[in-house]
C-alpha cells in the first residue's frame, strides 16, 4: 500500500484521535497530532496511549507501504518528555526488512524538534 490516502481512510480509530498522515512512502511515515484538550490525562500533558497511537499509526503507515499487509508482533516505546500543548510529530523509519519481517524506528517531537517518545515496532509481513 503506497498510498498514504488509501491507507489512512481505513484507520478510522487514527482519524478519531485527530491524527493526521502526512507523509508515507517505502519504508518511511510521518504523521502529526494537533493536541487538544481531549487528548490530555489528568495532570494536563498528552496521554501516553494517545501519543502511543499516533506512533503506531507512522509504524503502520511505514510497514504497509510496500503493497504487502504488515501487522505489529512486537512494539515497545519510552517517554522521554511530557507535552501539553502545539503538535507532536511522529517519523517513522524503516531499519531492515526481510522477507517476512521489517524492523521500525519512531520518534516523536514536538513543535520545538524535542523528543518526546521513542518507539521500536516489529512487523509481519502477511
Amino acid at each position: 500500500m503506497t498510498d498514504k490516502e488509501t491507507f489512512f481512510d481505513k484507520d478510522v480509530f487514527a482519524q478519531y484521535c485527530g491524527i493526521e498522515l502526512i507523509e508515507a512512502e517505502n519504508g518511511y511515515a510521518e504523521a502529526q497530532l494537533k493536541i487538544q484538550p481531549h487528548h490530555l490525562n489528568g495532570v494536563g500533558t498528552v496521554h501516553g496511549g494517545m501519543i502511543f497511537s499516533l506512533a503506531d499509526l507512522a509504524f503502520a503507515a511505514a510497514c504497509n507501504s510496500h503493497g504487502t499487509v504488515a501487522v505489529a508482533i512486537n512494539v515497545n516505546i519510552s517517554y522521554l518528555k511530557s507535552a501539553s500543548n502545539g503538535v507532536l510529530v511522529a517519523k517513522a523509519t524503516e531499519v531492515s526488512l526481510g522477507r517476512k519481517i521489517g524492523t521500525y524506528s519512531v520518534n516523536v517531537t514536538d513543535g520545538e524538534g524535542n523528543l518526546i517518545a521513542s518507539f521500536q515496532g516489529m512487523a509481519y509481513r502477511k
